[in-house]
């Protein structure tokens, strides 16, 4: 829900949370590390499939986001010989 993937009733044009997705695939792989040994092998793969789907989806999210600096206006970048400005 976090990447934006899902949406629930009305249509809103919310934008990703990268990070609170990225929290979240964290949490559901410290919790397949901390279960590893205790599930079942239809389990562990269920666990091990959706993490790597969320890695997967996550980092199409990611690329598929501007960058927060292409929001900001351009500043006149220094040509390689000049000084910088003294007071």
């Amino acid at each position: 829900m976090q990447l934006g993937l899902f949406q629930f009733g009305e249509a809103s044009e919310e934008p990703p949370n990268l990070p609170a997705a990225r929290h979240a695939i964290d949490l559901l792989a410290m919790i397949a590390e901390k279960t590893h040994g205790n599930l079942s092998i239809e389990e562990q793969r269920l666990i091990e499939n959706s993490l790597t789907e969320l890695r997967f989806r996550f980092v199409q999210v990611a690329e598929q986001k501007p960058p927060a600096a292409a929001d900001k206006p351009a500043e006149k970048s220094a040509e390689p010989g000049d000084a910088p400005a003294s007071s």
